[in-house]
């Protein structure tokens, strides 16, 4: 009985340390996995909406003017200034998910493509179940857990933590 539980012993420590060493290989991996997958969906969108540098198409700017509205407690509401508001998607689909493949101003730009997230819910009310749902959970887990080790936030952080302290003359 004795060998029997010493082997189990055995067993359940290896388990235990594969495990640990899993959790730490995701630690590393995991947060650079969540912002390509908010990041693609927006990049690919935003690739669309231009016909060469900062020219929108002519199809996004129907979209906005005329087809895309807002559905507020029942109501269907155009966009406000809509040719603005395409021109300002345009970017922010471009930029944020360059900042977010960077790992740069991470969690700032997770924090606006949940916004972008739940004003498009407003325009696509059906959404939600197949893709809204899935952006707003990326981009809260982006926002919690920050940007990861492999992120240009991180290695800014580290270059201000080797600055010597400067006091006041």
């Amino acid at each position: 009985m004795s060998a029997a539980v010493s082997r189990l012993d055995r067993c359940t420590r290896s388990l235990r340390l594969v495990l640990d060493w899993l959790a730490s290989l995701a630690r590393v991996v995991a947060p650079p996995l969540l912002r390509i997958a908010l990041a693609l969906p927006f990049l690919r969108s935003g690739l669309t909406r231009w016909d060469g540098f900062l020219s929108l198409s002519a199809g996004t700017v129907y979209l906005f003017v005329n087809q895309f509205k807002l559905h507020v407690l029942g109501a269907v509401i155009g966009l406000p200034a809509p040719d603005v508001l395409a021109f300002v998607v345009g970017v922010a689909e471009i930029v944020l998910p360059v900042l977010l493949l960077a790992g740069l101003a991470t969690r700032l730009a997770a924090l606006a493509l949940l916004a972008m997230t739940f004003v498009i819910q407003l325009v696509f009310p059906d959404g939600w179940a197949n893709f809204h749902l899935y952006w707003a959970s990326l981009a809260v887990a982006i926002f919690a857990l920050g940007p990861g080790g492999l992120s240009l936030d991180r290695l800014i952080a580290l270059q201000l933590e080797r600055r010597p302290a400067r006091g006041l003359a």
